[in-house]
């Protein structure tokens, strides 16, 4: 059985790693052709905005179809009916069809927020308890091959061969991820009115337990996440942590071409380094084990710390070095956090969790993203590197504190709770 399930979890991660490297080949592509076109970068704003505003409304719904039906089934679908989309790109030759890219990305990003938390939620049921912080070390690994791979990958397939060509090979991708995942052999049903743990190999798709049935899928959440403080942490995490986390992802292209004076070179390369970051999260993540929350929220904190660092960087190799090892705080953070919710959440709820999480962290960073175009009208590049820096500092320490004061009164003496 545990062979079976580890062989499932390397098909699922081959279709994530195929998947990341065709989607980024096309947002090169994309990219390329827009302002070939148009010349304009609300263009651009544009189509970027169409690829983040998908999550707010079809995460959740992803989540509740994962616990309806098969997650093989919803997976397969969503990369099938991407593949019509990813050719509808070649039939842009003016700036009259522009549309069709516009529509097309909100289609894709749409069919993205349905696969990410289905396909997140499927972890727990392909990798054993104890594996499973491993088994997130190696996702940050995936996300750090993608962006390394894709996006060089992806500008050289579209310099020498087009951006016809990464069309193409991104409709590719979406068949072969396709047929990975058929291959996927999920464990066998539970019986019925078996209570769900997080620590239990549930059936695929999820049969609801009598409790769930009795409560009603939204009153158990809210009693499940009332129970947990490690759920509250992380979801005020993700209220509060994109909120700043746009500014970051638009100011490495600012901090390349304007404060560098690097080019389309330097943006790469700052991509490159949060790749190389997050590879080597998956060999240091492997170390952790235990008092995740508390490694997660240093992480965050050295994150605030170095972006500060990177504000005031004056060498572009300084720059770079700091890069990796921000995105080295935060691989180790996001697997650390991702391990968290996967043991706190019993099974039937964990799509449903992972899509509101996804929900609420890809709608505020597309709202950031806008809020970071508008302040950099105002505010010195730097000036906002070192804000958002301080505003991940302080958003570190705020939780820590939230998350040690019921710690603390546990400790205190009984007289003085009472007072």
């Amino acid at each position: 059985m545990l062979k079976q399930r580890s062989k499932g979890y390397s098909r699922l991660f081959a279709a994530g790693l195929v998947n990341g490297i065709g989607d980024r080949f096309s947002s090169v592509a994309m990219l390329a052709l827009i302002l070939q076109v148009t010349g304009s970068g609300m263009a651009v704003g544009i189509s970027l905005g169409m690829r983040v505003l998908p999550f707010l409304f079809m995460a959740p719904l992803g989540g509740m179809l994962a616990g309806r039906l098969p997650r093989k089934t919803i997976m397969m679908a969503v990369d099938l009916l991407r593949v019509p989309v990813a050719l509808s790109f070649l039939l842009v030759d003016g700036a009259g069809r522009l549309w069709l890219l516009y529509a097309g990305s909100f289609i894709m990003a749409a069919g993205e927020a349905l696969y990410s938390p289905v396909r997140k939620s499927s972890i727990p049921l392909l990798a054993g308890p104890d594996s499973l912080h491993k088994i997130n070390s190696l996702e940050q690994l995936m996300t750090g091959c993608v962006l390394i791979l894709g996006a060089f990958t992806g500008g050289l397939v579209s310099l020498w061969w087009g951006p016809e060509m990464a069309f193409v090979a991104n409709a590719a991708s979406f068949l072969l991820a396709a047929l990975l995942v058929w291959g996927i052999s999920f464990p066998a049903a539970v019986p019925s009115g078996t209570e769900l743990r997080a620590d239990t190999i549930p059936a695929e798709p999820v049969i609801e337990s009598s409790h769930l049935k009795k409560t009603g899928r939204w009153q158990s959440l809210k009693v499940l996440i009332g129970g947990s403080q490690v759920l509250q942490i992380i979801i005020a995490y993700e209220l509060l942590v994109p909120i700043i986390n746009g500014w970051d992802n638009v100011l490495i292209s600012v901090y390349a071409v304007q404060v560098f004076h690097a080019g389309d070179v330097g943006v790469g390369a700052f991509y490159a380094a949060l790749g190389i970051g997050l590879s080597l999260s998956f060999f240091a993540g492997r170390l952790l084990k235990r008092r995740l929350l508390g490694i997660a929220l240093a992480g965050l904190l050295m994150e605030g710390i170095l972006l500060m660092c990177i504000s005031g960087s004056s060498h572009f190799g300084v720059a770079f070095v700091l890069y990796i090892l921000l995105s080295l705080c935060g691989g180790i953070g996001s697997a650390c956090l991702d391990t968290l919710v996967m043991r706190e959440t019993p099974a039937a709820q964990q799509p449903v969790v992972f899509g509101i999480l996804s929900a609420l962290g890809g709608s505020l960073i597309g709202v950031s993203m806008l809020s970071a175009g508008w302040l950099l009208e105002a505010v010195e590049p730097r000036a906002l590197g070192f804000a958002g820096g301080a505003g991940f500092a302080g958003v570190a320490w705020l939780l820590g504190v939230l998350a040690w004061l019921p710690r603390y009164r546990k400790k205190m003496p009984r007289k003085l709770r009472r007072q």
